[in-house]
């Protein structure tokens, strides 16, 4: 058994590769384009296991410097902001981890005819693999970014292991649609929230629609919207560019699709989603801040996702990570992802312990993860 760290995707066979993920949308494409797309300030890493000349697991991951202020809010921000000015390494942590930054969890995959015990053990040996490469780099931090809760036996047992500790990231809102209608979905919700609904889906006379398999042509727009929704976002970790959107609507399936909102002939926000036959997962949403909120655009943008679930026949509508609160009341349930981590030097890392709450996402955030 071998264990080795790749630099691209492209070490892999994409059909050895997709192999180990079982109709995983985010797939060896998908992480080509992400690797691709020139992402400032992160090192793209493949960790994968080999046995008797078969891929036996693999998970990809990444290298960067970690603002541990990212997570913080409110007056907490602030501070964070000011020691920044003063010193503005001092809330830097080099880290390594596996997940990706744009991925919906992290994705670890094994060998079709992998029992439990055998995926435990592959686990522990990515997992000291990527202990053995923050060693030799001299990276402080080792983390495993989402860590989905479905998978939640399989990560505590190996992460505990390897001495991590967790806290809660924000979790997957996950909508299920047995319905046969928009209707018969809007009739599900509770009074008050279906009244909302139709009220602000007046707004949607006034847009025009188009869902396309190609954005060559605006593509600069749909940056400058992606740019203007980042803007106002509380949590920032990441920062895409063009070249994310248009390799990811590369897709050589033709699962990626984007949903593009117009007013008159002005392109006012966008929606980049993956599809297959099952599930339907949102992977960003811009708009034109002033112009969409006037018009209820990210609303619109929900209700427009499910009736196209709805007509295609996909039950289930994964709508991502934040508002929770919101996407609780339009009737998703939740998956629990969580955030596993230690610090090398053992000192550090007991402060780390102590003060990690400091850093938790939010309390809503824990709540869906049942912390």
């Amino acid at each position: 058994m071998e264990a080795i760290l790749a630099r691209s995707i492209e070490t892999f066979d994409r059909e050895e590769w997709n192999a180990l993920f079982d109709d995983e949308l985010e797939d060896w494409h998908y992480y080509r384009a992400v690797e691709n797309a020139a992402l400032e300030g992160f090192e793209w890493i493949y960790l994968a296991i080999w046995d008797d000349g078969r891929l036996r697991a693999a998970v990809p991951g990444f290298i960067t410097e970690y603002r541990i202020d990212t997570t913080l809010s409110g007056p907490l921000k602030r501070v964070a902001g000011a020691v920044s000015r003063v010193a503005p390494r001092l809330l830097g942590v080099p880290l390594a981890s596996l997940g990706s930054p744009v991925g919906e969890i992290c994705h670890v995959g094994f060998a079709a005819d992998c029992g439990d015990a055998e995926r435990r053990r592959l686990l522990d040996v990515l997992l000291a693999r990527l202990a053995d490469l923050a060693a030799q780099r001299r990276i402080g931090m080792i983390a495993v970014k989402d860590a989905s809760g479905e998978d939640d036996a399989l990560w505590a047992g190996a992460c505990g292991a390897a001495g991590l500790r967790r806290m809660p990231g924000q979790a997957t809102a996950v909508l299920d649609l047995p319905y046969r209608s928009l209707d018969d979905y809007l009739a599900a919700l509770g009074a008050g929230t279906r009244r909302d609904m139709r009220r602000k889906l007046r707004a949607r006379e006034a847009i025009r629609v188009e869902w396309r398999t190609e954005i060559d042509d605006i593509e600069e727009r749909i940056a400058a919207l992606y740019r203007a929704t980042l803007a106002h976002a509380e949590y920032r970790f990441e920062e895409l560019t063009p070249a994310y959107f248009s390799g990811v609507m590369r897709d050589p399936h033709g699962r990626a699709l984007c949903a593009t909102y117009w007013l008159g002939e002005r392109l006012i926000g966008f929606n980049l989603v993956l599809r297959d036959a099952r599930r339907l997962i949102d992977k960003f949403f811009g708009m034109d801040h002033e112009t969409g909120r006037a018009h209820n655009l990210y609303y619109l943008s929900w209700m427009e996702n499910v009736r196209y679930c709805i007509e295609h026949g996909i039950a289930r509508y994964q709508s991502g990570q934040g508002l929770l609160r919101e996407k609780r009341r339009l009737g998703s349930r939740f998956v629990a992802n969580w955030l596993w981590y230690r610090h090398r030097n053992r000192v550090v890392d007991r402060a780390f312990a102590s003060v990690e709450r400091l850093f938790r996402l939010d309390a809503e955030a824990a709540e869906a993860a049942g912390a």
